[in-house]
């Protein structure tokens, strides 16, 4: 695999950091190997390098293919051609791939650090590296994983079956929260290198339960419906009742090595996207928008819509018509002459936090396995603290005191229904799509690809197919380096079977 080619100079360029600045991109005259970088040193470079790939790639693939982020046909021509045309090949979006394996190295070195000392260190690396690693199957499926970073000793590396990557990634999450709890006297603590939780290490057992919590979900729909898969619904009982009553997040995991203007590498990578180091915009901020069914949606024009409080943060106002989406598809000669860029509450600063998971995400979650009577506790209850959270993301702390009143609505996509176990999920993944926008939407587009909701959300006039793919291709790169082990795969694959939760 050629990432692994890259490992050395990641360490350099990535890691080796000084202990005021962890986005200090000097070189270091000294010019370490990989082997004389501690875990502590790695850790902050590990943790801030794999993010990028989240924050940047990821979420535009996720917003785009949500529909929630359109072009500005009116002053660009060709933007995203391939996503709306759905023109899936081994170039599409490869580079996520290509980075989170070469990220991804950094938290494998730290676990394989030999050094006494670093038992925190190292179930934090082992955590991140679940987190990253399940992104991975579930838009590719399988993947290499007992043979992934290796090194020179194996550059083609297997690839393993999904569904056993998937039981694994619990056992990992088991295995780091025992280092955690029964860390040996002599560990070294975790600071400031941890810019994720500040070296609190409870937190960390905290976010892998959510993350045990969100893999055993992402398996249950396979498991309990449509006639489920018994074997695997009873491995799933036994892992949602041994987190039964655990804490899960409560508040947003967020991301901050120290982000500033200082260099365009010192920026928060979302915010990098769309502004310069000096605030001024980048062509990427000008050709972002804000997508026609997005908009409309929270603007109370779609169909079980109302107007929702979220949507001036989210989106930007126009100069003279108010908040206006790009219909996904449609160019310049059948746009509206101004269109909404992505809002202030979304792109704010340059030293603004960037988000591991929310705590949207996380009480969303607890509401889906509450409905399944996988945790205790009422549904009802988690799907509002989602709800809140959302709101309190944007400032606003008091759901009920926007006019927003989820309790005496009677339209499925703004209350619980409380009817339908098919309606509360609906109503959960509806209000999760709007709690993600800009965030982190590729999990609003792993989620749709597992449950089919939310419902009614267009394809772009232009697209080839009936349908949004289900996984992506495996890359250009991997076929050339690794093609004895790369599965076989045609672009109609990508359309027609997704991982292994998905079959």
């Amino acid at each position: 695999m050629k990432t692994n080619f890259k490992l050395i100079f990641l360490f350099i360029m990535a890691i080796t950091v000084s202990c005021s600045d962890y986005l200090d991109i000097n070189d270091d005259p000294n010019n370490p190997s990989a082997a004389d970088v501690s875990p502590d040193l790695m850790l902050a470079g590990a943790l801030t390098s794999s993010y990028s790939t989240q924050a940047r790639r990821m979420n535009i693939l996720g917003n785009v293919m949500m529909n929630n982020w359109g072009a500005n046909v009116n002053s660009f021509t060709g933007g995203f051609s391939e996503e709306f045309t759905l023109a899936i090949d081994n170039n599409f979006y490869s580079d996520i791939f290509d980075n989170l394996y070469l990220t991804t190295a950094n938290f494998q070195s730290i676990i394989d650090d030999a050094r006494p000392g670093y038992s925190n260190h190292k179930a934090i690396a082992k955590i991140m590296k679940v987190h990253y690693f399940q992104y991975l199957v579930d838009l590719y499926g399988d993947i290499p994983y007992t043979e992934a970073h290796l090194g020179i000793e194996n550059l083609t590396p297997a690839y393993d079956d999904d569904a056993v990557i998937y039981k694994d990634f619990i056992v990992q999450l088991d295995a780091a929260i025992e280092m955690i709890n029964n860390a040996p006297a002599d560990t070294f603590a975790v600071g400031g290198e941890d810019v994720v939780n500040g070296g609190i290490m409870s937190s960390w057992v905290i976010y892998a339960n959510t993350l045990k919590l969100r893999i055993l979900l992402r398996q249950s729909t396979k498991a309990y419906d449509n006639g489920g898969d018994a074997e695997l619904a009873t491995y799933l009982d036994a892992e949602f009742l041994k987190i039964d009553g655990e804490n899960f997040l409560s508040s947003n995991m967020a991301i901050n090595p120290g982000y500033s203007n200082g260099e365009a590498a010192q920026q928060n990578p979302f915010y990098r996207l769309m502004f310069a180091t000096d605030e001024s915009t980048s062509n990427s901020y000008n050709f972002y928008r804000g997508s026609k069914y997005a908009v409309d949606y929270l603007s109370g024009m779609e169909p079980g819509s109302v107007s929702d409080p979220r949507r001036d943060f989210i989106y930007e106002e126009t100069d003279n018509n108010g908040w206006v989406g790009h219909e996904q598809g449609a160019d310049g000669d059948n746009s509206p002459s101004e269109l909404s860029a992505i809002g202030s509450g979304l792109v704010i600063k340059s030293a603004q936090d960037g988000y591991i998971m929310t705590n949207a995400e996380s009480q969303f979650l607890q509401a889906e396995a509450r409905l399944r009577g996988k945790i205790s506790g009422a549904a009802y209850d988690a799907w509002f603290s989602g709800l809140q959270a959302s709101f309190s993301f944007y400032g606003m702390n008091d759901v009920i005191a926007t006019g927003y009143d989820p309790s005496t609505s009677s339209s499925l996509f703004l209350g619980f229904a409380g009817n339908t176990f098919e309606q509360d999920l609906e109503v959960i993944m509806r209000h999760k799509w709007i709690a993600l926008n800009g965030i982190n939407a590729i999990e609003s587009y792993i989620e749709f690809t597992r449950t089919g909701y939310p419902s009614g959300i267009p394809l772009a006039l232009t697209a080839q197919s009936a349908t949004r793919p289900m996984r992506l291709m495996y890359p250009s790169s991997e076929r050339i380096s690794n093609s004895a082990n790369v599965p076989p795969q045609s672009s109609a694959d990508a359309f027609a079977t997704g991982p292994f939760w998905a079959q």
